[in-house]
């Protein structure tokens, strides 16, 4: 599989890494751990409930989420359902400002009698919130019964508790690290953190009291960080741990201009609680390796700590490829977890989410030639094929390498030959690494020897031609092998229809079977014998066959005479090669092209002229092209009038023989194998 430029993803090894959770910036941003003992009453009170779910790879959708999220602002990886603006429209701005231990009254009779309804959890949870503020001791009975209200309203909890304290203060710790002594309680909780994660950058969600107060999808990655700075174990997490590391790639990608002044007020107040990292991404990074560790995926933050993955992650222009370079290291890893995130990931470009779609199909195309994704490969297809006239460039070169991936895997040949006008466009391109890929694509769907018709065998014979003398060797023979295909596989009307585009490549065929480069040479000698043989012109077949290049040029001339102002303004700009024996061969043809244009004043001078301005080069082509410049001038020469001598133009024939004869014996000599020259 093609690689990204490694000065972009597989950046150089750090000697003198340390497995220290930093977000890889060299700032080491560390956050506080909360370590909790046996006195600790928020989990001395709390039941542990060892009944947590086990983990067999389970894709993203089975995650259960039982309410509908909904996005506002920028969008999120909403992996389970579509967003619904209507409920994100219409909230006032005051809502949106983050608030913290709002005094609500106390209601003891709530104490005293339980919750006996789910319209009042949220008064609950505010009261308890506020009893915990006002004193230093929590009531272990307090925290019994607000595990048990969770355990059965874990929504309105979850909702209620990050508009209480969206910045996770003391007391709203106190209560997380209560829900996380419980592994069945933890597990309600996870899927509803969750929902909010994945609504950037907020969800608008009605709690039983009627309350939409926005809740922040930043403060819930805050209560994931204290979850994991307490949770024993890694089975609890496993489950969600795929769900949870696209919501904080997401985090992490979000761009300045999709944060609101909220969540940047939001960020300020959680400063303020704890010793936090300056930028929230940060913050989201270190939640992100902290959640792979405590998953048991140390070797793939060490490795992202050594290739300066970190570093690239929050660089936005960068972030793509760190993405990339972390399905990579989950791969070699043979971590289970890639399998989900991926599929994750195509449900998230099946819906267009904009915002996202780069990193996204960054990860997908490093994981597309795994067994697992087999069942999937028509869907990722579709979505490839939408996104192959992306304006991003760096989105058409992720398809492409995506495309190259799936034309290798069996029966995907004729899904992709839709793809092909499309294909055949992008050849146009410049960026050789972009041609070269849809050169691949096509080879691969053609390998199968599946006739080619007429429409796409004349446009590639048009494209492919300039791609001949491509300053790229592996785009120079794609596009030669492919050329010679659609000439072997054109359908029999398309075979007559090619026979022009055929005989203009024979000339830079011709010129290429003198490249340096053996690979270039035989694969241009095998196509000239390919397009010998289309054209019926048994002469060269025979020299192809026998290998006598110096005498091509006067079989081709002698039976085609009238193009061949066409075949020199062919060679002209082969005089400029920077390979020194596809110079010769163009010189030496143009010598031999000028005895047939007599009468051609205009074209002979514009060839003498640029053999004249030729770069200075060796001596041995210097003296060819003298020789050359010497032929076109004695056949430029207007003829001699009807009263002049005849040993004149005797002696002007006999020497335009000689220089001809010179000229190509010169080209035999250095394209005889047995000579040193």
């Amino acid at each position: 599989m093609a690689q990204p430029d490694p000065s972009r993803t597989e950046l150089e090894a750090d000697p003198d890494v340390t497995t220290a959770l930093t977000d890889g910036t060299g700032n080491c941003d560390t956050l506080p751990v909360v370590h909790t003992t046996k006195s600790d009453p928020a989990l001395t009170a709390a039941t542990a409930d060892t009944d947590s779910p086990s983990i067999d790879g389970t894709a993203i959708s089975d995650i259960p989420l039982t309410e509908e999220p909904t996005n506002s602002g920028a969008a999120p990886p909403d992996l389970t359902a579509e967003a619904d603006p209507a409920m994100t429209e219409g909230t006032a701005d005051t809502d949106l400002v983050p608030r913290e231990s709002v005094n609500y009254a106390p209601t003891p009779e709530i104490f005293e009698n339980g919750v006996s309804s789910p319209e009042q959890v949220p008064t609950f949870v505010r009261n308890v919130h506020q009893r915990l503020t006002a004193s230093v001791t929590p009531e272990e009975k307090l925290l019994m019964e607000f595990l048990r209200v969770t355990d059965e309203h874990p929504a309105d909890v979850v909702f209620t508790l990050l508009r209480c304290a969206p910045s996770c203060d003391r007391a709203a710790a106190t209560l997380w690290r209560t829900i996380t002594s419980s592994g069945r309680t933890v597990e309600k909780v996870l899927p509803k953190l969750l929902r909010v994660m994945e609504n950037w950058p907020w969800l608008s969600m009605s709690t039983s009291d009627g309350d939409e107060t926005h809740v922040f999808a930043l403060a819930a990655t805050r209560v994931i960080w204290e979850i994991l700075q307490v949770l024993r174990g890694p089975e609890p997490l496993k489950k969600y741990s795929p769900h949870l590391l696209v919501d904080l790639l997401f985090q992490i990608s979000i761009s300045p201009e999709q944060t609101p002044e909220e969540v940047d007020t939001l960020w300020r107040e959680c400063q303020k609680e704890y010793d936090l990292p300056t930028n929230s991404k940060r913050f989201a990074v270190l939640t992100m390796k902290a959640l792979l560790c405590h998953i048991e995926c140390e070797d793939v933050v060490l490795s992202m700590e050594q290739k300066h993955g970190w570093d690239t992650l929050l660089n936005s222009d960068t972030h793509h490829y760190a993405v990339g370079l972390l399905a990579r290291e989950m791969r070699r890893a043979s971590s289970p977890l890639y399998y989900p995130i991926a599929l994750g990931l195509l449900r998230l470009l099946s819906r267009e989410k904009p915002g996202w779609e780069l990193p996204a199909m960054a990860f997908l195309v490093e994981i597309l030639d795994c067994p697992d994704i087999t069942e999937w490969r028509d869907s990722v297809l579709e979505i490839l094929s939408r996104r192959l006239w992306s304006e991003h460039t760096e989105m058409r070169r992720l398809v492409l390498r995506g495309l190259v991936v799936l034309s290798k895997a069996p029966g995907m040949a004729d899904s992709m030959r839709s793809l092909t006008p499309s294909l055949v466009e992008l050849l146009w391109r410049t960026d050789r690494e972009l041609v070269g890929m849809v050169l691949s694509v096509f080879i691969k769907v053609q390998d199968r020897d599946i006739p080619i018709s007429t429409p796409t065998a004349l446009r590639l014979a048009e494209v492919l031609q300039p791609l001949f003398g491509h300053d790229n060797i592996h785009v120079q023979l794609l596009s030669i092998y492919l050329f010679q295909k659609v000439m072997e596989l054109g359908v029999d009307k398309s075979k007559q229809l090619l026979k022009t585009h055929v005989i203009y490549s024979l000339l830079p065929l011709f010129f290429h079977w003198h490249d340096e480069n053996q690979d270039v040479a035989e694969a241009s000698r095998r196509a000239l014998l390919c397009a010998a043989w289309l054209l019926k012109r048994r002469d060269l077949v025979k020299l192809l066959k026998t290998e006598q290049p110096w005498r091509f040029s006067e079989c081709l001339l002698e039976k085609d005479k009238r193009r061949a102002v066409d075949y020199v303004c062919q060679a002209l700009p082969y005089l400029e090669s920077p390979q020194e024996p596809l110079r010769e061969a163009a010189l030496r043809f143009i010598g031999i092209a000028g005895r047939y244009l007599k009468g051609q004043r205009v074209e002979l001078q514009i060839a003498i002229d640029v053999i004249e301005g030729m770069t200075p080069d060796s001596a041995a082509v210097k003296s060819l092209a003298l020789q050359t410049q010497e032929i076109l001038r004695v056949v430029q020469r207007p003829q001699s009038s009807p009263g002049s001598s005849s040993l004149k133009i005797t002696s002007r024939m006999s020497r335009t023989g000689r220089l001809l004869r010179g000229a190509a014996a010169g080209g035999q000599r250095r394209t005889d194998p047995g000579n040193p020259v």
